[in-house]
């Protein structure tokens, strides 16, 4: 995949769910197709976030059409890593969702303090069954030992995410980690996935510059599990 072509599918999108972003997911999936993307993955705040919605929300995403103006809309939330590894749905929740992305979140559960705490509380949660992708591990506030995350992204078939927000709106400070992670997910093979954090329907489908940082470092298109809308419902081990 040239470096000119962008993945299929955005993995991570909040819609005004979340209580600070700004757009439905109507207006999410008119921007999603006029950008040429097939899927969006509405990952809205699990319920811990303050403003998230309901965690019974999460159950009602069973009314959103599966194709929203010919976008397929993958069922799904951010969830929040908190102490021990536990998530902020329960695992019969997941379990009903296309789609879970995990990672850390401020005032959100999660009392750790250390490079140890983090690192060790991570990898507790990739190997939750439910969860597929680790949001934003790149992220200063949490710094981790990247060896060991990208390993065991390896031995779980976690996706590890590249979150184009982080080289633009947030995180600031992500990239040197980015960066380091992106070095060792080309050397152990590790999947990864390129999203853009949108928190309104014109963000959807950036990724210029998560993508600069994952081929800089010699991380393979076929790594991006994200890359086609096939490769995608594969990944997340979802029918067409």
């Amino acid at each position: 995949m040239p470096h000119r072509i962008p993945p299929a599918a955005d993995l991570h999108v909040h819609s005004i769910a979340s209580g600070h972003a700004y757009s439905t997911i109507n207006e999410i999936a008119i921007e999603a197709a006029r950008k040429g993307l097939a899927a969006i993955g509405m990952t809205d705040h699990g319920p811990a976030m303050p403003g998230a919605p309901h965690a019974y929300h999460f159950m009602a995403m069973r009314f959103i059409p599966k194709q929203i103006n010919g976008i397929r809309i993958l069922r799904g939330v951010e969830a929040n890593i908190q102490d021990g590894g536990k998530l902020d749905l329960p695992q019969p929740q997941l379990r009903k969702l296309d789609l879970v992305l995990a990672g850390f979140h401020e005032h959100c559960g999660y009392s750790g303090t250390t490079r140890q705490n983090h690192t060790e509380t991570l990898l507790q949660v990739m190997h939750n069954s439910q969860v597929n992708v680790i949001s934003h591990p790149g992220n200063p506030r949490y710094p981790i030992d990247a060896e060991a995350v990208v390993r065991c992204a390896v031995e779980t078939n976690t996706a590890l995410e590249f979150n184009n927000s982080s080289f633009a709106t947030s995180r600031r400070g992500s990239k040197p980690n980015c960066q380091d992670l992106a070095r060792l997910c080309a050397e152990h093979k590790a999947p990864v996935v390129v999203s853009s954090d949108a928190h309104i329907a014109q963000g959807v489908g950036a990724f210029r510059n998560a993508l600069r940082v994952l081929f800089e470092a010699g991380v393979s298109p076929n790594q991006i599990v994200n890359r086609t809308l096939a490769s995608t419902l594969n990944f997340l081990r979802l029918e067409d």
